[in-house]
């Protein structure tokens, strides 16, 4: 497979030692059947979704009834470590040209412009959109390995699939900030899992520090909704609709709630209950 040195976006943006299959997205044939399929079936992602969560409550049934919960390790590792590397790769795609339209252009283009979906660009945000099927499986170890399903956990994958797919059929102008936001979440979070499945020792402070920057996320989401329905109040162009803009702040506001509410639980008030034993 050949190795280009440097190819330049639709954006203007330069991305260095490209591999072939990252150029799909210059040959309009490609792009428009991608373009085209994603506009009409789209919806296929809600049926999926409720097959996923009706899925996700009958394995659980099923491993409650079992006398052995099965361990898969090693597959548990290689995952991780795959969704760990192609996070990387995206976000190594997605944040530089990110940056790039803010320095060039400010942050309304940033926020408005959607040249970003076509391109190398282009590319690693579909393939983000497409990932979030795959990454259903990470429900699958959990029912599997009989570990703790909280409600968070497959209502964010079902809810977050649902949308990308939408939100790319639209070509939300949008999803520049929140591939490249999510990529990089990703790229520590599914790192710290390939570690963890490992058995290798990382400090307690680092998942901590994973549910703040998903905090982070969250705030930042909202932000970007807001300014977008802001530009778009004052008549300034932005390639996303008022439908769109408020399912998305409502779903990034009912993250926030349920990631800070997991962070309370699982970090303020279990470290207030040690204090306090420590006391009496």
């Amino acid at each position: 497979m050949m190795v280009h040195q440097s190819v330049q976006d639709p954006t203007g943006f330069v991305h260095r030692w490209v591999m072939d299959f990252e150029l799909a997205f210059f040959d309009k044939n490609k792009f428009n059947l991608v373009k085209d399929l994603m506009e009409n079936w789209w919806w296929l992602s809600l049926v999926y979704a409720i097959l996923y969560i009706v899925l996700v409550f009958i394995g659980r049934a099923w491993m409650s009834k079992r006398k052995d919960k099965f361990e898969l390790r090693g597959p548990l590792i290689l995952w991780n470590a795959g969704l760990t590397i192609f996070s990387l790769w995206g976000a190594c795609r997605c944040v530089p040209e990110l940056i790039h339209a803010l320095m060039q252009h400010g942050f309304m283009y940033s926020v408005c412009d959607r040249t970003y979906m076509k391109g190398i660009t282009g590319l690693w945000v579909w393939l983000f959109m497409a990932s979030k099927v795959p990454e259903t499986i990470d429900t699958l170890f959990i029912v599997l390995r009989r570990q703790q399903l909280i409600f968070l956990h497959w209502y964010h994958h079902a809810s977050v699939l649902i949308y990308c797919f939408y939100s790319y059929a639209l070509f939300a102008s949008t999803g520049r900030w929140f591939v490249s936001m999510n990529y990089c979440v990703h790229t520590i979070m599914y790192g710290y899992f390939a570690l963890r499945a490992a058995r290798i020792h990382v400090p307690g402070s680092v998942q901590a520090t994973i549910t703040l920057l998903q905090l982070i996320q969250m705030i930042g989401g909202c932000t970007v909704n807001i300014s977008a329905f802001y530009y778009k109040k004052n008549g300034h162009y932005c390639s996303t609709d008022n439908t769109n803009i408020v399912l998305s702040l409502a779903l990034y506001a009912s993250y926030l709630l349920l990631f800070a509410h997991f962070f309370y639980n699982s970090y303020v008030r279990k470290d207030s209950k040690k204090s306090d034993k420590k006391q009496n």
